[in-house]
């Protein structure tokens, strides 16, 4: 799914909007610099998540 969002006309041209696409169905490539992660390393970064959204959310409410 693309959300695109524009300002003052300003959006993403045709081309990188195909680039996304294309992207979207590319296999995902781990490296040195961006191993898989550890599902221990997996469970640690969707709880960090987590906490960061119910901070967020208590400020703006």
């Amino acid at each position: 799914m693309i959300k695109t969002y524009v300002t003052d006309g300003n959006g993403p041209t045709e081309e990188q909007i195909a680039e996304v696409k294309r992207a979207e169905n590319s296999p995902i490539v781990f490296d040195d610099d961006c191993p898989e992660m550890s599902p221990a390393m997996e469970k640690a970064f969707r709880s960090a998540v987590v906490q960061r959204n119910r901070r967020k959310n208590r400020k703006n409410a």
